[in-house]
């Protein structure tokens, strides 16, 4: 061209050893951000085995949510898939990929990989290692599916929104370790949350339903990289792979919605425990205060405030 050649890369063998190498980086830096960080943090706040191992965990996440949100946003701004949304299904399959869309993916690979090994390196507790190893897996098998499957527009978009519902979620955490009575960033994770859901599912409405059909090559090819377009060009398939994705959308949102519910059933009955404590203090102060009133002890006897004894004087008889 005349801005001089343009270097795209595809997958292949050699990216293994490429993710190797910087699954050792990724476990430097974690090392780094909980050495020089998280555990100064933590030790000033004197904070209980469980919620210590909490804190470490969004703390880490919110590194590298941050991290990857402003990653992910610069990729797409400069690729132009914001800009242009039919550039998420035109030309597919994207099998050939710039540097910067494949560095990201196999960084990305690199890090949910190193969360592995982490696990012992953290001494994580029994209980919380299989909520650990599924959010790993689904991490993997998307992010590895959209790579290997020549989806990296669609899995670009899609990481960034819920990378940023992520970052929110752990960002609040670490603020109500802090401060258990703020918890206003969890608000804000919750509208940010819906967003995301909603745009998730209407972009997967607008690629499945709309435009992998119409891409040109309908015919199964994977050589060339095309796995899906001649699925998609069946409106029985294209519809049932829709169902799929609402019903998965519907069930996240009900467990949100229930999560909510829940917090908020917790959040009144500890009000209502908070007034009902604070009435019953007021109560003890006013009955004391009615006794200091009636009149004070003075060598166990009872005196008023003039000094004179409260009882009535009995009159003489003349």
């Amino acid at each position: 061209s005349a801005d001089g050649e343009l270097v795209q890369y595809h997958y292949g063998l050699k990216d293994l050893v490429t993710i190797l190498f910087y699954i050792f980086i990724a476990i430097i830096l974690h090392a780094v951000v909980q050495e020089y960080a998280l555990d100064k943090i933590s030790r000033r706040l004197h904070l209980s085995k469980v919620k210590h191992s909490k804190f470490n965990e969004s703390g880490q996440l919110v590194a590298f949510h941050l991290t990857s949100l402003i990653w992910c946003l610069y990729v797409v701004v400069t690729e132009g898939y914001i800009s242009n949304p039919r550039s998420l299904w035109e030309n597919y399959p994207h099998v050939y990929l710039p540097y910067q869309v494949k560095f990201f993916y196999l960084c990305q690979l690199a890090y949910w990989l190193h969360a592995l090994p982490e696990l012992y390196f953290q001494k994580v507790r029994k209980e919380e290692i299989p909520r650990q190893l599924r959010c790993i897996a689904l991490y993997l098998l998307h992010i590895a599916g959209a790579y290997l499957l020549n989806l990296t527009r669609l899995g670009l978009i899609l990481l960034l929104l819920q990378y940023l519902a992520e970052f929110f979620f752990h960002m609040a955490r670490l603020v109500y370790f802090t401060d258990e009575n703020n918890e206003k960033l969890f608000n804000v994770w919750a509208v940010v949350f819906v967003v995301t859901r909603l745009f998730t599912l209407t972009l997967y409405i607008l690629v499945i339903g709309f435009g992998l059909p119409r891409v040109e090559s309908q015919a199964l090819d994977p050589e060339r990289g095309n796995f899906f377009s001649f699925l998609f060009n069946n409106i029985l398939f294209r519809m049932s792979v829709l169902l799929l994705v609402c019903l998965f959308q519907a069930s996240v949102m009900w467990r949100f919605i229930h999560f909510q519910l829940r917090r908020w059933r917790e959040y009144w009955h500890e009000q209502s425990s908070r007034k009902r404590a604070a009435a019953a203090a007021g109560t003890k102060q006013q009955t004391k205060l009615l006794k200091r009133d009636s009149g004070y002890h003075e060598n166990g006897v009872v005196k008023a405030e003039n000094g004179t004894s409260p009882r009535t004087k009995k009159l003489k008889s003349p």
